[in-house]
């Protein structure tokens, strides 16, 4: 092997925000898609989103060589390494460059589906919010390095004067991220393709070390958990077998293996008898490894995450630097330590100095992406220099940290106390088939009822009109009009469409969580907190930083408006308490569960409310609830006791004939069946049209008593899906679970959509279920 003199600089982060400070990558990527620019104009800003972090990373410090990560993607992580080592899935072989690969638009649609190929399978990445684009393999998909376009990010930073590190989604956690193809045989599991996968990877090591690149960061996130489809001993074979034989590559940059999301724990001593140069630990998301292990890193690096890049509040100095110092101690002589972010910084937003609109006080309290890399750069500095050396750093810290649990809005005693009070018949409702029978006589519903999930589209005419009235162009009136008049509009199309339990359409939410936080005591929101979801999706996550209250109603007008429009049942529309939770930057100071808890109590009296208002269908978002899962299984029976107990909470007063639904989009139904079960809700959305209702065979085993709605429209894809085929995948459900059981419904939200592609699919949805309800 060639031995690169480069060592990894003292600090360092292991991923940056890349989507633009201002949602640059985002514009460009929409006006593209809408055929308003070029390729080459969204090519060009590409570019300048990152030369734009080049030059900011530089600015802020990191400015060494390796110090920077490469890793941008027009899309997704996952999804570059399916185009770069050209593992597409049968149905898009017709996008095949002469080279083996994708140009940019077969990219798109690997992920956004075309015609009659539907979409790549979009699910959750880890425990985060973020979506990656699931890998389909069998035993003859094609797996070579076709793709230079890593190659070629580094190669424009080198020549811009910037020796970046090119982050690159590991080959074992790829595999485990993958799923069988429809074409697979019947044991086939992805890894068996790992010595092909190692081929594509070896070749991508040696075009690095062609263009000049010293080090390369290899993802393995998936190492740190235990709950895969195989058995822990094969996800270790793979380990041992993927570090040794690319470690042994002779010409390639040095290793950097990253694990983060929780402790590598048996992976660890794996990964330390390779050659590996470097290896990540998340001692954010788990502690120091025992002495034992640490005895195994002799001569290797040690990047040591102890910055959190899941969350936004200052790191506590004094505490990280303390673990910093126990790690050094415990490593023997020849190991080396650089300080780094626990994950990549993706999940945060760019730069807090920007919130002008959030409280001094609170702001001090809080990092993101830019005060995270000075973090880094600090712990650095007094870990290899001393405590001396950031004595007023840590004086500062130590001050806000106190100012914060100081705050009066931090422990007000009543909510505590409610909380405590909660017993367990506030957390059950009466037996499901005395609220079943007293839901069909009230609300008498066909078989195979229809409906959506909440939102409609969001147009340019309701974003001008809450634009201007946070400005103050408009006032209350005006612009309470102009929602009802979307709603009006809203409740209408579906009545014409022929939908069997309406909406409203959430046409003043801006979004579903963001809504009620704005209500909510103990939240701030922000103004560019924009972090990526998905794609060019992005949210902006609240702030949950103090004991939550409710002082209004919260949903009441609008659901009552829309109520009083029509005949048919109108849902009232909440998102959950583990979804609100997860979906913010939640404190870190309490326990979850007491957060978890104080929201489901708000919304219990939302659910209240809307009852007293007369709406007899309460629809409570839940989607959060696998994305949130621990990833170590020891770790899930007590997070599933609070997570599912908070939403008993918030839904365990309303009356037998109120009909609770709740919904849960790319959540992997199949793994969290029993803890849904235990929901108690009467009706369950979820998301299985991309992954065509391959979760039914699990529902049907499990004997899920309740009503289900499986998606037949995937939301996510710009096509419309077409009568045939939502037919078709309605009739898989009927088949499994028995037509009693069904409702038919969207994924997820239709706030994304576009009213044409929206109306549309609603009409061949209805179609399909008068089709399948006349043959049942």
């Amino acid at each position: 092997m060639t031995q690169q003199s480069a060592a990894l600089p003292t600090a360092t982060i292991a991923g940056y925000p890349r989507i633009g400070r201002d949602r640059e990558l985002k514009k460009a990527l929409e006006a593209y898609w809408k055929g308003a620019s070029s390729q080459e104009d969204l090519i060009q800003a590409g570019a300048d989103v990152r030369r734009a972090t080049r030059e900011r990373l530089s600015e802020l410090g990191l400015s060494e060589a390796n110090a920077q990560p490469s890793d941008f993607t027009y899309y997704d992580q996952v999804l570059a390494v399916t185009t770069t080592i050209g593992a597409l899935p049968e149905r898009f072989e017709s996008l095949r460059t002469s080279t083996g690969g994708v140009n940019l638009d077969g990219y798109f649609t690997l992920a956004r589906g075309e015609g009659d190929r539907a979409a790549m399978e979009m699910t959750k990445w880890m425990d985060s919010n973020y979506h990656y684009l699931v890998p389909e393999l069998d035993e003859n998909t094609t797996i070579d390095y076709v793709d230079s376009a890593i190659v070629d990010q580094v190669r424009e930073a080198q020549e811009a004067g910037i020796a970046q590190r090119p982050v690159v989604v590991g080959p074992v956690t790829y595999l485990l991220l993958a799923k069988p193809s429809d074409h697979a045989g019947e044991n086939f599991h992805p890894l068996d393709r790992l010595q092909d996968t190692l081929h594509a990877y070896g070749h991508l090591l040696m075009a690095l070390h062609e263009a000049g690149v010293e080090w390369v960061q290899l993802d393995e996130p998936a190492l740190v958990s235990d709950a895969w489809d195989v058995e822990r001993q094969q996800v270790l074979k793979a380990v041992r077998d993927a570090y040794t034989w690319l470690s042994a590559i002779i010409e390639r940059p040095q290793l950097f293996v990253n694990g983060s999301y929780g402790s590598l724990g048996d992976a660890l001593p794996v990964l330390a008898a390779t050659d590996v140069e470097a290896i990540g630990l998340d001692l954010v998301a788990g502690p120091v490894p025992a002495n034992a292990d640490l005895s195994l890193l002799e001569g290797k690096t040690v990047v040591a995450g102890v910055v959190s890049g899941r969350n936004i509040w200052r790191t506590n100095l004094e505490a990280a630097l303390t673990t910093l110092e126990q790690l050094r101690d415990a490593l023997p002589a020849s190991a080396r330590v650089t300080v780094s972010t626990s994950t990549s910084l993706q999940h945060v937003p760019h730069d807090v100095e920007r919130e002008t609109g959030i409280a001094p006080e609170i702001r001090s309290w809080l990092a993101f992406a830019d005060q995270k890399v000075g973090e880094v750069l600090t712990l650095a500095r007094g870990l290899h220099e001393g405590r001396a050396a950031i004595k007023a750093e840590l004086d500062a810290d130590a001050a806000a940290h106190q100012a914060r649990a100081a705050h009066p809005g931090v422990n007000i005693s009543a909510v505590r106390e409610a909380v405590a009070a909660v017993t367990q018949d506030d957390r059950t409702r009466a037996p499901y088939a005395e609220r079943l029978a007293a839901q069909n006589e009230r609300l008498g519903l066909p078989v195979l009822p229809t409906t959506t999930i909440g939102s409609f589209p969001q147009t340019r005419e309701i974003r001008a009109a809450r634009a201007s009235w946070r400005k103050g162009d408009i006032d209350d009136t005006a612009y309470t009009q102009a929602m009802k008049d979307e709603i009006a509009h809203v409740v209408s199309l579906q009545e014409n469409i022929g939908l069997d339990v309406l909406v409203h359409g959430e046409a003043e939410r801006n979004d579903m969580v963001q809504y009620f936080a704005e209500l909510l005591n103990g939240f701030v929101t922000t103004q560019h907190g924009w972090v990526q979801s998905y794609g060019s999706r992005c949210t902006r996550p609240s702030i949950l930083w103090g004991d939550v209250t409710r002082t209004a109603p919260m949903t009441v007008e609008w659901s009552s408006y829309a109520q009083s429009l029509t005949e048919k049942p109108m849902k009232g529309m909440l998102t959950g308490p583990v979804t609100i939770m997860a979906w913010s930057f939640v404190r870190d100071d309490v326990d979850k569960a007491q957060v978890a808890d104080q929201l489901a109590l708000a919304l219990r009296d939302e659910v209240s409310d809307l009852e007293a208002a007369g709406i007899g269908v309460i629809q409570v978002d839940e989607p959060a609830i696998r994305e949130t899962l621990p990833l170590r299984v020891a770790d899930r029976e007590a997070y599933l006791e609070w997570s599912v107990g908070s939403f008993r909470l918030a839904t365990g007063s309303a009356a037998p004939q109120t009909q609770i639904h709740t919904h849960l989009c790319y959540s992997e139904f199949d793994v969290v069946i029993d803890a849904v079960d235990h929901l108690d809700a009467d009706v369950t959305s979820i998301e299985a049209s991309r992954s065509r209702m391959d979760i039914l065979p699990a529902v049907a085993e499990h004997g899920f008593e309740r009503q289900l709605g499986p998606g037949v429209w995937d939301i996510h894809s710009p096509r419309v899906p077409s009568e045939e085929e939502c037919t078709t995948l309605l009739r898989a459900a009927v088949d499994a679970l028995g037509a009693e059981k069904v409702w038919v419904n969207p994924d997820c939200g239709l706030k994304t959509r576009a009213y044409e592609e929206t109306e549309a699919s609603l009409r061949n949805l209805v179609a399909a279920a008068r089709t399948v309800r006349a043959e049942a």
